[in-house]
C-alpha cells in the first residue's frame, strides 16, 4: 500500500499550478516557489502518513473527530499542520482536499485565486 499511496500523493501534489517535488529529510516533500506544502512520511510501524498545512483551528478539529487517522505531527504540529495516516481505505478525496488546501495557504493570492475553493473537508 506504501508505494501506491505515495505515487497517488505525488500525482495529486504536482497536479496542482507550480508544484515541484523534492527529497527532504530522506523523504518526499512537494512544494510551492521553494515553500513546502506537502510531505510524505513513513511511520514506525511500516504505513505512511501526509503531513499538510491547515488553516488555525482545524487541526484540533480533525484530530478530535478522528484521532485515529489524523494526528498533530511533530516538529510542524505547532505550527497548525495536521497528520494523515494513509492506511486502511483511504477517502483519496478527503487527501486531495486537504493538500490543494494546504497549497492555497502557501500560493499568494493571485495564484490561489487560479484553484477553485470547493474542496474543504469537514470533521
Amino acid at each position: 500500500m506504501s508505494a501506491r499511496a505515495q505515487t497517488r500523493l505525488r500525482a495529486i501534489c504536482l497536479a496542482l499550478p507550480e508544484a515541484a517535488e523534492q527529497e527532504t529529510w530522506d523523504h518526499p516533500t512537494w512544494r510551492l516557489r521553494g515553500r513546502i506544502f506537502c510531505m510524505w512520511r513513513p511511520m514506525d510501524d511500516g504505513s505512511a502518513a501526509l503531513w499538510c498545512k491547515a488553516p488555525r483551528g482545524v487541526q484540533e478539529m480533525l484530530v478530535e473527530a478522528d484521532p485515529k487517522r489524523f494526528f498533530r505531527p511533530p516538529y510542524v504540529g505547532p505550527k497548525g499542520w495536521i497528520g494523515l495516516l494513509l492506511t486502511g481505505r483511504v477517502d483519496w478525496d478527503e487527501v486531495a482536499a486537504l493538500v490543494r488546501r494546504s497549497w492555497r495557504m502557501t500560493a499568494g493570492k493571485r495564484l490561489a485565486a487560479t484553484l477553485p475553493e470547493d474542496d474543504a473537508p469537514s470533521a
